[in-house]
């Protein structure tokens, strides 16, 4: 019973559909920008913080999304994203790290993004199913949540705040602290 009163209760993105402004992901993610986060455990206890540089750029209904992500132990990471938009706000996309294929659906202001991401911790790579919620606030800003679960589990919850106003698009310039 408890579980299905959780699954009921789950957002569908088509709720957001009369919601400004629209977030079209090909004029938002087009471009350079820069993003910050952190992700938090189980717990909500902080355990990485980070700062992303994106370069996006579309050609008709490809898209590519470099990203180059500072995390403040001194790691730095990189991913591509390859997406197709397809009819009625759909897109699809593969990136490296990204086990099969993506899929995404917007509505509205909203964007949903679902995906099993391979991660390694120390000597293995584990696959986790990631939700990823974006909300775009205005022309330059978007927020962007995302649950992380394993075997249905949320393990983990990633926060991401994208901002395309600045001038700077440097991690390194706009982030002393990482």
């Amino acid at each position: 019973f408890l579980s299905v009163t959780l699954i009921s209760c789950s957002t569908d993105i088509s709720h957001y559909k009369n919601q400004n402004p629209k977030f079209d992901i090909k004029q938002y993610f087009n471009g350079d920008m820069i993003a910050w986060g952190m992700i938090q455990d189980y717990s909500n206890e902080v355990t990485r913080r980070f700062c992303v540089e994106i370069d996006a750029s579309w050609q008709q209904e490809q898209g590519t999304l470099k990203e180059k992500f500072y995390f403040d132990d001194g790691e730095i990471t990189y991913r591509t994203w390859s997406l197709t938009q397809l009819e009625n706000g759909a897109y699809t996309g593969s990136a490296e790290d990204v086990i099969g294929i993506a899929n995404g659906q917007q509505s509205g202001f909203a964007f949903q993004w679902q995906y099993q991401l391979a991660v390694p911790i120390d000597d293995s790579t584990y696959h986790f199913t990631m939700d990823d919620w974006m909300y775009m606030l205005d022309e330059y800003r978007v927020f962007n949540k995302t649950a992380m679960s394993k075997f249905g589990v949320e393990v983990a919850e990633i926060t991401l705040f994208f901002d395309k106003q600045l001038s700077d698009k440097s991690c390194e310039a706009s982030s002393p602290q990482l």
